[in-house]
């Protein structure tokens, strides 16, 4: 029977094999395979085994992983800093079970550029826009009094300081560049964001910033009154329905939302609002009610709402994958938004539709057959002379469907 043996993970600074103490060196260089970046490799030029470069896809290196992890070979796997922090670690435990692993971490890089800064780190956010989309990054640093982020060659310091000074940070916002973090060559470079727009780095770097002035937002309890919102003929979801709407979608600190339909963005808005760190995108594709949702964020503030002017599902593509769904249009596409919407929803993410029509909700229903399904009738107080009346909204079928639910 074939002993199998852990995997062992390694991180590393800018120092290189110079920087492990003597046991772990000695544990590398006896592997039989040797696995990580062009750089991370280089730094064991007398290592006679077998190599194996990450290239762009990780998948061909957990392929060839799990094969030595099952018949026992001795393999190790390099990489930065500590490989659980927007490392591999994510990736290696995707494809392998916890005790096929043995991780030694270095410091991660956000360590070492607030040790070379002599900087306090624990109210830090600690962001990566490693291949990832900035919208997420900007949203951490405005609302904490102090950023670190992971840069790459598309995002560098010089466009993220250019996209924070379009988010309304001010040009003499504190920064730093962190470079080559642990090695001989570290530099540190204390500048503003204004003078970081010119200046290149080395592609090794951790951007930190310093928000001075940042005020933690509020939440603010939904339920805001249908009249307070800027629309046209009354095309608003209704505040009951956008009450139970909002309880539905459970959005959560730190989540993103999807507002697909979002007319004049009340439901939006509201959810932005109530929870301040999350994310919403509110994808509208009639010009006239992106101006009304912009006026209606002019009434009512949420930075932390992105409007998109575009039809989905093609103005969704370039969006970061949501935790929970809002449609209240589809503009005659609800069988292909639907399909997206099961297809980007991240594990355990709500999706909640408004419908209206008989025809819509047999279309969702036949499309999505174990979701839930309320009709909401609401009557609303209204005098007529001294006395009062009760006068019906119409009814809104609310659908509401979860990912985990999904078994194909």
């Amino acid at each position: 029977m074939t002993v199998r043996r852990p995997i062992l993970v390694v991180g590393m600074t800018d120092a290189g094999a110079a920087g492990l103490p003597s046991a772990l060196y000695e544990r590398i260089v006896q592997a039989t395979l040797l696995v990580g970046g062009q750089r991370h490799l280089a730094a064991f030029p007398a290592y006679t085994g077998a190599r194996l470069v990450i290239g762009a896809t990780v998948e061909p290196a957990l392929e060839r992983l799990k094969l030595a992890w099952e018949r026992g070979e001795a393999a190790v796997v390099l990489a930065s800093g500590d490989p659980l922090w927007y490392g591999i670690g994510a990736s290696l435990r995707r494809a392998l079970p916890p005790d096929a692993l043995d991780i030694i971490p270095a410091p991660t890089s956000a360590q070492l550029a607030f040790a070379a800064l002599a900087e306090p780190w624990h109210d830090a956010a600690l962001l990566s826009a490693h291949g990832r989309p900035l919208d997420a990054v900007i949203s951490g640093v405005l609302h904490a009094p102090k950023a670190a982020i992971l840069t790459d060659q598309q995002h560098t310091p010089a466009r993220i300081a250019a996209v924070l000074l379009e988010a309304g940070l001010p040009p003499t916002t504190r920064c730093a560049i962190c470079e080559h973090l642990g090695g001989p060559a570290q530099r540190v470079v204390r500048t503003t964001l204004r003078d970081a727009v010119d200046q290149t780095f080395a592609s090794l770097n951790v951007f930190v910033v310093w928000n001075d002035d940042v005020a933690r937002p509020s939440a603010v309890p939904p339920g805001l009154p249908d009249e307070s919102f800027s629309t046209e003929a009354g095309q608003i979801t209704k505040r009951e329905v956008r009450l139970l709407s909002l309880a539905e979608l459970a959005l959560q600190p730190g989540e993103t939302l999807w507002d697909i339909g979002a007319g004049s963005g009340s439901v939006g808005i509201e959810a932005a609002r109530a929870c301040p760190t999350a994310r919403v995108y509110a994808i509208e594709r009639r010009e006239r009610f992106v101006a009304h949702m912009q006026e209606n964020l002019r009434r009512f503030p949420a930075p932390n709402l992105r409007v998109i002017h575009g039809e989905a599902p093609e103005a969704c593509v370039g969006l970061p994958d949501p935790h929970a769904i809002f449609i209240g249009g589809s503009g005659g596409r609800l069988a292909e938004i639907i399909s997206m919407a099961q297809q980007r929803l991240k594990p355990h993410g709500r999706l909640v539709l408004n419908l209206v029509t008989l025809e819509h909700v047999h279309r969702a229903t036949a499309l999505l057959p174990d979701a839930r399904l309320t009709q909401a009738q609401f009557n609303r107080g209204t005098p007529i002379q001294s006395l009062l009346r009760l006068e019906a909204l119409n009814p809104v079928f609310i659908v509401v469907w979860r990912k985990e639910n999904r078994h194909d």
